[in-house]
């Protein structure tokens, strides 16, 4: 194996490729690609031509002068086509890639580098490995939804809004952008990357579209100080490599009085150029505490408990929560994604009375050793979810009518307390019923959230 910068007028593009089996010349097997796939070659000539660069390269065996391509048929199209537009099949796709090739940063070389293979057999093993699934573990592994849900929310790449992009157009339309730098937006994504996050500096993506959830003035003085930072690298990209090391930056922010508070709320979001009455996000606190159908789950807004939970299938809604996910709370979220995903109310309640409970603590732990809320050894439950409802009321990250609410978790009494919690696990007569379960989800839901998001 060995790796060569070959000139892409002596790569032919595989008539046999086993995409479409054998063809009569590269004119052909160039024309089936964009007839079968031509969204597809579109947004990959497009990637090609804004990034300029081809990631992984084609894997080529040479015959004669020229080299077969095996591996990269697609990545060596687009190339050749943006390296001469007229080759492309259609008067359509030649304007294209022409528009395409006149945005290209740079020198346009026509050269790509590749990985050269001599022994067919070799080659053949590669592209089984690449490209018939698993095998068991022995070929590519893919990324499942969450996989990939995990990712987009550790890098900000893959999601359908670029933040950096907007956030960019905003401030140097107000003339805010850092003087005689370039913002780095691979930075500024992998800092905002996920709805929690976005929603502490007052902006969100929650319904495919840019909005602020709180002033236009303090939303904008806070990104103002960001790119500024990460212009003049004072932060950088391992400084916020991490979950923990975002919530560091953002916090060391909120102490310097940057970010924008719950009294810069606006009821309803407005999109970023205007208002917009529509978009209906939710601001920080309260989209960290439901999902973004929230209306559908039964899940409860931060004011308080949901007026009547609706019958679903597990007990925490199938919807994104925009939790982020430190190394830290490994735990916290097998005990999550198992009441998401894989317990079932019907068939698992005494399960899920359990976890529940468990998740409960965890998440309430977890706030009072990052918040360094003030405990004694011996407080049970109730008084240390009182102590946190007390600290987030004190932070204005909750109204004072759920948190009245919530300091009734002490009282034994009641259907929602700590009391309940207790039979559920220790009494042996106490069982747990799916509205029972649900209810209390639907009023804790909230607390629960803004315990696992410090």
């Amino acid at each position: 194996m060995s790796y060569r910068s070959l000139l892409l007028a002596s790569l032919r593009i595989n008539r046999a490729n086993d995409r479409h089996g054998e063809l009569e010349n590269e004119t052909a097997a160039i024309a089936w690609l964009f007839n079968n796939r031509e969204q597809h070659m579109k947004n990959l000539a497009k990637d090609i031509a804004e990034t300029g660069e081809v990631y992984a390269p084609p894997l080529v065996a040479q015959d004669g002068s020229e080299f077969t391509v095996f591996d990269g048929n697609r990545r060596v199209t687009c190339l050749k086509l943006l390296d001469d537009p007229r080759k492309a099949p259609s008067v359509e796709l030649q304007k294209y890639f022409a528009q395409l090739k006149a945005k290209w940063v740079g020198a346009f070389t026509g050269k790509i580098q590749c990985q050269v293979e001599t022994d067919r057999d070799r080659i053949d093993n590669i592209l089984f490995r690449r490209h018939t699934g698993t095998q068991s573990g022995v070929g590519q592994s893919t990324w499942d939804d969450r996989m990939k849900a995990t990712f987009v929310n550790r890098t900000g790449k893959g999601g359908s809004v670029n933040v950096a992009e907007e956030i960019e157009r905003l401030l140097s339309g107000k003339g805010f952008l850092p003087s005689r730098r370039k913002l780095p937006r691979s930075t500024m994504n992998r800092l905002l990357s996920s709805e929690s996050f976005r929603n502490r500096v007052g902006v969100t993506v929650a319904k495919g579209s840019f909005a602020y959830t709180h002033q236009e003035d303090i939303v904008l003085s806070a990104l103002r100080r960001i790119a500024d930072d990460l212009a003049r690298r004072v932060v950088v990209l391992g400084d916020i490599w991490d979950i923990d090391g975002k919530r560091s930056y953002l916090d060391r922010l909120e102490k310097e009085g940057l970010l924008p508070t719950a009294v810069h709320r606006i009821s309803k979001s407005i999109g970023a150029t205007a208002p917009n009455p529509k978009a209906g996000q939710r601001d920080v606190a309260s989209h960290a505490a439901q999902p973004a159908n929230a209306s559908q789950s039964g899940s409860p807004s931060i004011q308080g408990p949901a007026q009547k939970p609706i019958i679903r299938e597990t007990l925490i809604p199938r919807t994104d929560f925009g939790l982020p996910w430190p190394g830290r709370l490994q735990r916290h979220r097998a005990i999550w994604e198992e009441l998401q995903h894989h317990l079932i109310l019907e068939e698992h309640p005494n399960a899920i009375a359990v976890l529940f409970r468990v998740l409960l603590e965890l998440s309430v732990e977890n706030y009072i050793i990052q918040a360094a809320v003030v405990i004694h050894e011996n407080d049970k439950l109730a008084m240390r979810v009182a102590k946190v409802a007390d600290d987030l009321l004190a932070k204005s990250k909750i109204t004072a009518k759920y948190a009245g609410e919530i300091k009734k978790f002490q009282h034994a009494d009641k259907i929602i307390s700590a009391d309940t919690f207790n039979r559920y696990v220790h009494s042996p007569d106490f069982a747990p019923s799916t509205q029972h379960l649900t209810a209390l989800w639907d009023s804790l839901a909230a607390l629960i959230v803004l315990g696992l998001c410090v």
